[in-house]
């Protein structure tokens, strides 16, 4: 499969493909033990399916013209509108968005109308007198709270008409248009609900305004508990999805706290104000003086006893500048996402309880534009037939074979398959706190209990001390500077004990160093405690990433794979990486990860690329260059696949993509899939392999529960009845076992199956392919190709993340807008798991 000489303008040669469509579900499963399973969903009755939703556009202006968009106004705008003009709206209540769109059922009297809205707000009234400022020489008069009225005007006109019909005929199965917009309307009727008490909205989950549902999770911010809620179209009819969520808001309280628990100081005469004016930018704070609401656009260079303002305000006046309810939208730190993660647990009895009194508490019931619909939704979660897939037998070194318990296994007392050989290595030691000896010492003799032979290290180098306090890149330039000069050549694999166990800024550097310049395989660690279940963990990753193999699916190792087996089968994961809230303009990473060595599906070959900030469709798939060539990811590991298979290309190509949403599907089968196969027609190849083609979603709202037990659905149960899709070829599996808190299910969505595995054998394989990932010995939760994109995209995105000049030194972003290239990886580690 090498490239063949093409003209420069080859890839506009190539003929048009068609344009492809998800497929609709072709059968169910049947493998596995029945289980009496709960779903978070409530099932909904619609009674007058006839009915109509007329949707109309609003437009908001205020008396000087200009255009108001700000959510929270536009809603005191409608309330006001419906208690002033409701002759008007013929007694019809509505259901507003908030911004441009505004829905009743049936029509209003007349097409357009045009309205005038009077609010008032409660407004500080100050001297005018210089003497009366904040001057310190109490001489003013206090400021008095008057009403002013502010009047607008509210343009309402008509755009289309919704039938609920679509709904109804969706979940027959037909392929009937508007169904997301009916649908839409019927979650601005949820969301208008919540508004109206006073909740924060974030997409489709609210949260109440309520210190019982906040929790600290330090630097400031608080995680606040609240719900999701949303209609879905399922195959057992319409249901109300409502799930436990949780978003981060700033503790409300006064600014200067906020910075305090921010930088974790005592004295706020040692605030960094260059952080604090990256911080506060865009926020709203709430003054004193006039309890009105401000957002922050930057801080002033002048000292504070070069500011006025006006400050006259009662003693005991409950005004204070704080940030009630506002959402952090800023990355968090490692420690606050643990606290998250730890205070966001909830067993599974605990979450139906609470979903259950949640529904019944909104009294959805009530609601006036669902009682025209007809509308109705029952108070228990929906009970749903699943199944426990069989769990898959491994093999391990000597010929042994055993089966995982509850997901999950160990090595004691067994042997790797297939051991890797350790000669010449170092260990190398950034960290004062480490016995590098006793390490050394302890990984051998665990290395050979566990068949791989590690010689001793032929040398051990501690830092200079007097490099800590450099930056990590030249910490690791001096230290690479000693491994050097003390080794005899490059050494085919390196220990690295880095200072901190998560974050550490020598960890981007460390990496790039070794495997794009050196091409060295590299284990990078923080030990804490040094004991048999650490060390076999760090075995498990070293023996992949230098070639060996843990452990292999026996159905994989005797080649009797349904299908796999029959024709070179290529297996690829895909995922995109973007950069933290508040970094819109970090590069993304896309990383693909494609099987070798068929007809294994165990060992993988990564290949990473920048793109654009937050695009999440791959664009490097397929990359001819001027010259005729293709630098293109799929090329790679069409290639790595030919060398490493006995010279045999792929006829059938099995596609898990990661983190796309159901409108973007048709995106993967035209734009990506277009692409994989433009880099396969590039090499010269006529026939084009079968696809299928299979989206794996974790951040989705369907919780499953075991109907008669508190525990965790068990590792293999899947469901694809019920709470499915009415019509497209999607199933939840819980491959994991779910050790703490409630454990989700992965949704599968399969959008082409050219191949043509039936329902069974692709439930099989996909939960087959939760048992190979190598660096662990628990089932996961996604399949392991998609596991290992993530680890790519996360790896090597750290080499851009210590070269990172996207803010400059007086916080202003970089104007430059050329997407920075990554260095490609040495050829000695390129074809390795390096991001295990």
């Amino acid at each position: 499969m090498e490239s063949p000489a093409l003209p420069p303008n080859a890839n506009l040669q190539q003929a048009a493909l068609p344009k492809r469509s998800v497929i609709d579900r072709t059968g169910f499963g049947t493998s596995g033990r029945p289980i009496s399973l709960l779903a978070n969903h409530f099932k909904v009755s619609l009674r007058c399916p006839n009915e109509i939703f007329y949707q109309y556009s609003v437009s908001i202006s205020s008396e000087d013209n200009g255009v108001v968009d700000n959510k929270g106004i536009g809603r005191k705008i409608a309330e006001k509108l419906y208690q002033t003009y409701s002759s008007e709206f013929a007694g019809k209540t509505f259901a507003y968005d908030g911004e441009k769109c505004l829905y009743t059922v049936g029509p209003l009297p007349q097409n357009t109308l045009e309205l005038t809205v009077i609010l008032e707000e409660s407004i500080a009234k100050h001297p005018r007198s210089p003497s009366d400022y904040g001057d310190g020489s109490g001489s003013g008069k206090r400021s008095k709270h008057s009403l002013q009225s502010k009047a607008f005007k509210v343009e309402i006109s008509y755009v289309a008409k919704i039938p609920l019909k679509s709904i109804s005929l969706a979940l027959q199965g037909a392929e009937a248009e508007n169904v997301q917009d009916g649908l839409r309307v019927l979650d601005v009727i949820l969301r208008q609900k919540a508004a109206n008490k006073g909740c924060l909205l974030v997409r489709q989950s609210f949260f109440h305004d309520d210190t019982r549902t906040f929790s600290d999770v330090g630097g400031g911010v608080a995680a606040v508990k609240g719900f999701y809620s949303s209609f879905r179209p399922t195959h057992g009819g319409l249901s109300l999805n409502m799930d436990v969520s949780s978003t981060m808001i700033l503790k409300p309280g006064p600014v200067v706290d906020f910075l305090l628990a921010n930088q974790n100081l005592k004295d706020r005469r040692n605030i960094d104000w260059d952080k604090a004016k990256r911080m506060l930018k865009n926020l709203r704070v709430k003054a004193r003086h006039n309890n009105r609401e401000f957002k922050i656009i930057g801080l002033s260079e002048k000292p504070c006893n070069q500011q006025f303002f006006s400050l006259k305000v009662k003693n005991g006046g409950n005004a204070r500048d704080d940030v009630s309810l506002q959402r952090y939208k800023k990355a968090l730190s490692g420690m606050q996402r643990a606290s998250l993660v730890e205070q966001s647990r909830q067993k599974p009895p605990e979450r139906i309880r609470v979903v259950t009194d949640a529904v019944r508490n909104y009294q959805y019931d009530d609601d006036p534009l669902l009682i025209s619909c007809g509308i109705s939704i029952e108070k228990q979660l929906t009970q749903v037939d699943g199944r426990v897939l069989d769990v898959p037998k491994l093999k391990v070194g000597n010929g042994e074979d055993f089966f995982p318990r509850n997901g999950r296994w160990n090595f004691n007392n067994k042997k790797v398959l297939n051991p890797c050989r350790i000669e010449c290595w170092s260990l190398v030691n950034f960290s004062a706190r480490c016995d590098t000896s006793h390490l050394s010492r302890e990984l051998i003799n665990c290395g050979r209990n566990k068949g791989i032979h590690i010689e001793r290290p032929y040398t051990i180098i501690e830092e200079d001390p007097q490099c800590s306090r450099a930056s990590p890149f030249i910490r690791v330039e001096r230290m690479f500077e000693q491994i050097m000069a003390k080794l005899p050549g490059p050494p085919e694999f390196l220990l690295c004990i880095l200072p901190e166990r998560k974050n550490s800024a020598i960890y981007g550097p460390w990496k790039k160093k070794c495997l794009t310049n050196l091409g060295i395989v590299t284990q990078c660690t923080c030990p804490s405690k040094i004991n048999d279940q650490y060390l076999t963990n760090l075995l498990l990753k070293i023996n992949s990433k230098l070639g060996g193999t843990n452990s292999l699916l026996a159905l994989e190792h005797s080649r009797s794979l349904p299908l796999i087996n029959d024709k070179p089968t290529l297996i690829i994961g895909m995922d995109v990486s973007h950069g933290s809230p508040g970094q819109s303009d970090i590069p993304s990473i896309a990383a693909v990860v494609g099987s070798r060595s068929w007809p294994l599906i165990s060992r993988y070959r990564a290949a990473v690329r920048t793109q654009s900030p937050k695009v999440e469709m791959i664009e490097s798939l397929y990359k001819p260059l001027e010259n005729g060539e293709d630098d293109g990811i799929i090329r790679e590991l069409l290639l790595d696949f030919y060398q490493t298979s006995n010279k045999r290309k792929p006829s059938q190509i099995i596609v898990f993509r990661d983190g796309v949403s159901e409108s973007q599907f048709s995106q993967v089968l035209n734009i990506e899939l277009d692409q994989i196969v433009k880099a396969y027609q590039h090499l010269g190849e006529v026939d084009v392999p079968k696809f299928t083609v299979v989206v794996a979603q974790k951040r989705h709202h369907t919780q499953l529960f075991q109907a008669s037990a508190p525990e965790n659905v068990p590792p293999g149960t899947v469901v694809d009845t019920k709470v499915v899709h009415p019509r497209n070829y999607d199933f939840y599996l819980c491959a994991q076992a779910g050790m703490i808190g409630t454990s989700r299910p992965a949704h599968y969505h399969v959008l082409l199956n050219e191949i043509g595995f039936s329902p069974d054998d692709l439930q099989n394989l996909v939960h087959s392919l939760s048992y190979v990932y190598q660096r662990s010995t628990t089932a996961v939760s996604i399949v392991a190709p998609i596991c290992y994109a993530h680890l790519a995209a996360q790896q090597i995105g750290q080499f851009l993340k210590f070269e990172d000049s996207s803010e400059t030194s007086s916080g202003q972003k970089s104007m430059s807008t050329a997407v920075p290239q990554l260095p490609r990886l040495h050829s000695n580690v390129a074809g390795s798991m390096f991001f295990c």
